[in-house]
């Protein structure tokens, strides 16, 4: 794997290592820099599943936009914390299902701002907007989020290997609850998020890693009961909370799914 050795733009300082350049590492991209690589490799030294623990959380969400867009007929989307585009976006997936999809990304991270922009610019049903899940009113209320997307009419809530960087002090159980609230009936919540009890060495290595770019004093370690919580009083759709590989597979099962540590689920707002 390798990255871009180009200078970075003004906007972003390419010395501190971000969680999407990191990712878009993991799955094989070059949008990252030396800072982001170290970074990764001291994770990968520990835990050198991530690689696989990546593709396959990447491979759930398309799995559950393609449910989303199809069978339950959502054709509005907001995908927080988006991260780098790569292959089988959010708004390719969607819109290959139902061209009419809208779809809103949301990040706050600059490298992932300049480059959905760039290559949303010819892409009328979809936007991005600046904003950070930490405060969800910035999300909420944002003019432009509000023009593209009825709140009136279902929506897809997309958190998707995010809520893993969110610790406990930052009160995520909240931010979501907020969030949910603001749907209406029919709505739903796709989640991802890596779980601590069956890897806690590999959890709190990489807890280390992020903590020191993160400026976090609290923890993100739960268990899979501990994820359930995000979904409040929504109905899971089948088959409810599990390993990713294991969320509507499209074929046999390629690795074991407790390899994988992160786990994914769907909701509907009734």
């Amino acid at each position: 794997m390798t990255g871009d050795e180009r200078p970075a733009p003004a906007e972003i300082d390419a010395s501190v290592p971000s969680i999407a350049r990191m990712y878009d590492y993991y799955l094989g991209g070059k949008d990252n820099f030396a800072s982001d690589r170290n970074a990764a490799d001291r994770l990968l030294t520990t835990a050198p599943e991530i690689v696989t623990i990546a593709r396959e959380n990447r491979a759930f969400l398309g799995r559950a936009v393609r449910y989303l867009a199809g069978e339950a007929g959502i054709r509005q989307f907001l995908d927080i914390g988006t991260g780098l585009p790569t292959q089988k976006n959010v708004h390719e997936v969607a819109q290959g299902e139902a061209p009419d999809a809208r779809i809103v990304y949301v990040d706050n991270d600059p490298t992932v701002l300049v480059h959905a922009r760039a290559l949303l610019v010819s892409d009328p049903r979809t936007i991005v907007a600046d904003a950070d899940l930490l405060k969800p009113e910035t999300i909420l209320d944002d003019p432009a989020i509000r023009a593209h997307l009825d709140f009136d009419r279902p929506i897809a809530l997309l958190l998707v290997a995010l809520l893993h960087f969110v610790s406990d002090d930052d009160r995520p159980y909240d931010m979501v609850a907020r969030l949910r609230d603001a749907l209406p009936a029919g709505s739903h919540l796709a989640l991802s998020h890596v779980v601590y009890e069956h890897h806690p060495e590999a959890i709190e290595e990489a807890e280390e890693v992020y903590r020191g770019f993160l400026h976090r004093t609290g923890h993100a370690r739960r268990t899979r009961e501990d994820v359930t919580r995000f979904f409040g009083d929504w109905e899971l759709v089948d088959p409810g909370l599990t390993y990713v590989t294991q969320w509507r597979p499209t074929g046999p099962a390629r690795i074991d799914p407790a390899k994988v540590w992160i786990v994914g689920g769907v909701a509907r707002k009734p």
